[in-house]
């Protein structure tokens, strides 16, 4: 299992996600289908469409590894491998933040917010650049844990428990989650009631990774501001997952993020987190660095579970 993580990993970060192909791209029009059909502003609706949508891409990647590993554990885990691959985001994540940093870098705020348009669900038409950095650093924040972190752990528990086949379904069942949460999740008039479900699942999937994470953003930066901005200000934030992750992150850079923004054309107040002065352009570098270190303290702690639970 570990070789098999490390090695998904390291593919991530040479190759990243295929520009053509991906399998999320099938996904996506699957989902959009489903919804077409489904959303009829009911939860019950909502609950069968992540059902549908999630249920046979888990089945059949999960049937697959499983054959291959009853030939071979060693084929069933290179085949494992390569599933995780395709759902940890790692070097896509680090490919968009560093597409904003290049035209602030240059003054030109116009290719700054096509760039990080591609990150955040927020209006980024009228963007300045202080909130240009703050949704850049927000969002590199939470999607560490959710695209890559998350992805890592629910990849080696399902591994622990139940071998290829099942690290394989645990990492499909949180990407395809994460990603329908995205589509579906938003609380809007036309989704409110059908991407409950999809809203919800994705809060479980993320809770315990996304406080490891915090954790680990702690260790990674200012311990103590880190650990007090967590302490004091996560809880403020809408989502359960994201306030630990951001607030821990923005104290371990010694910054203030956060502050109310334009979403779907109306104005949204957000809790400020972390602390310190305003971002610069320069702090978007350490803010993949601080993600770096985490993402190498991750590794450390699922070898050392790995090795323990051998």
């Amino acid at each position: 299992m570990i070789a098999a993580l490390l090695g998904a990993l390291l593919v991530d970060r040479l190759l990243g996600e295929p520009s053509r192909g991906h399998p999320l791209v099938v996904f996506g029009r699957w989902a959009d289908a489903l919804e077409t059909r489904l959303n009829h502003d009911r939860r019950l609706a909502g609950l069968l469409a992540v059902a549908l949508a999630i249920g046979p891409p888990v089945a059949i990647t999960a049937g697959l590894v499983h054959l291959a590993s009853a030939w071979s554990a060693g084929i069933g885990w290179t085949l494992a491998g390569g599933v995780a691959a395709l759902c940890i985001g790692y070097r896509s994540l680090s490919d968009h933040v560093r597409a904003v940093a290049r035209p602030l870098a240059a003054g030109d705020i116009e290719g700054a917010r096509r760039a990080v348009a591609c990150l955040v669900s927020r209006d980024t038409g009228t963007m300045t650049a202080p909130a240009i950095r703050r949704a850049a650093l927000e969002s590199l924040l939470e999607n560490a844990s959710d695209a890559v972190f998350a992805s890592m752990f629910w990849f080696a528990l399902g591994g622990l428990i139940a071998g290829p086949g099942g690290a394989s379904a645990a990492v499909v069942c949180h990407r395809l989650g994460n990603t329908l949460d995205a589509m579906w999740g938003y609380r809007t008039p036309a989704l409110a009631r059908f991407g409950w479900a999809a809203a919800r699942l994705d809060d479980g999937l993320n809770w315990l990774p996304a406080r490891v994470t915090a954790f680990v953003f702690v260790l990674c930066g200012r311990p103590r501001t880190a650990l007090a901005c967590w302490r004091t200000q996560a809880s403020a934030c809408a989502s359960p997952n994201a306030g630990p992750v951001m607030s821990a992150g923005a104290g371990a850079l010694g910054l203030r993020l956060g502050g109310g923004a334009w979403y779907h054309g109306q104005w949204t107040e957000r809790p400020v987190l972390g602390c310190g002065r305003p971002p610069r352009d320069a702090d978007l570098a350490r803010a993949l660095a601080l993600v770096a270190r985490a993402s190498a303290v991750w590794c450390v702690l699922i070898v050392g579970v790995g090795l323990a639970w051998a």
